[in-house]
């Protein structure tokens, strides 16, 4: 894929994900000047010409230690109006993360809609293409953008790195309603691999000003392998009821698939005696330090950097991206 007229670019905190999709697709990553004023401001250009180009910006938009998402989210819109300014003839972003993906209605009063006024945000530096990985819900993401949205994911990934053994009655459970259908969407791909059915479960959830509710458990999951699905994990309270529910219910074994791990402090717990047995996650997000020593232990991580380099080259060349992750 080393066309001339492609320019792939990495803002510094995700330059190290941007080499690895670099890599896969036989391009160097394009350099950029990053420099930092007083105050917090900063500036991003590039240092080659990009007149005319198909070009590419992957950024992940989560906090951490080197800045916030807003931070990351203002840098990247500056980048894109910066590339347009400078004659690229399409700029598009490659976020494995969105940030603010999980607001996208109004669930009280006067709610903002976050996911449509970052939409807008994106749209107006004149981005002409989105890419996200398996945002919290597809159909809202793809309804806030203008431009083109594309939604890519992991799922089969996350599949192939779990339900290790086939001689095991397996459930795939959502954590809650909300994630049904993906949880639905998995179960098919597993079902797909083992040749055999595999059953399904949910637990309710209900959350208002950051408590969260609701015990009920469907599904039959006594002496069954449950896997449960979810889009991503912060604190893992929502994980760890699941957990619980079907440690009550009689599971035989427990394990997590998450595409993002924006882990936060309190997800230590889910690495406890009575945690999952395993939870696997991508590195969509880098895995905070605290985290590392886990690795060791009940958690998986898997590179999704191949993944996000194949969409753009089927991007660019006209291959179909639906098919990517079995959708």
């Amino acid at each position: 894929m080393a066309d001339p007229i492609v320019s792939l670019f990495a803002p510094a905190a995700s330059a190290a994900f941007g080499t690895q999709v670099a890599g896969v697709l036989g391009l160097m990553l394009s350099a950029l000047e990053e420099r930092e004023f007083e105050g917090g401001e900063h500036k991003m250009r590039p240092l080659v010409s990009v007149r005319g180009h198909s070009t590419y910006v992957v950024h992940s938009l989560h906090g951490d230690e080197r800045g916030s998402a807003n931070d990351r989210l203002c840098r990247l819109l500056f980048l894109v109006a910066t590339l347009k300014d400078a004659g690229a003839a399409r700029v598009s972003v490659c976020v494995p993360y969105l940030a603010y993906a999980r607001k996208d209605r109004r669930t009280k009063a006067h709610d903002p809609v976050t996911t449509r006024y970052v939409a807008q945000l994106f749209e107006a530096v004149g981005t002409d293409r989105i890419v996200a990985l398996d945002v919290h819900n597809p159909a809202a993401y793809e309804n806030a953008f203008r431009c083109e949205a594309v939604h890519v994911t992991a799922a089969d990934l996350l599949m192939q790195n779990v339900a290790a053994d086939s001689s095991l009655d397996y459930v795939v459970a959502s954590p809650d309603i909300g994630g049904i259908k993906r949880a639905r969407h998995f179960r098919e791909l597993l079902e797909g691999r083992l040749g055999h059915g595999v059953g399904s479960a949910f637990m309710e959830k209900k959350r208002s000003d950051g408590l969260v509710t609701g015990e009920t458990f469907v599904g039959e999951v006594a002496n069954r392998c449950v896997i449960i699905v979810d889009d991503l994990i912060s604190s893992g309270e929502t994980v760890s009821r699941a957990v619980r529910a079907c440690r009550r219910a009689g599971a035989a074994r427990i394990e997590v698939a998450a595409t993002h791990a924006t882990f936060a402090t309190e997800a230590h717990a889910l690495f406890d005696a009575d945690g999952p047995d395993v939870v696997v996650v991508t590195d969509s997000v880098a895995l905070q330090s605290g985290f590392t020593r886990h690795l060791q232990g009940r958690l998986r991580v898997i590179e999704v950097a191949p993944r996000i380099a194949e969409t753009i080259r089927r991007l660019e060349h006209g291959g179909s991206v639906s098919e990517l992750g079995g959708a």
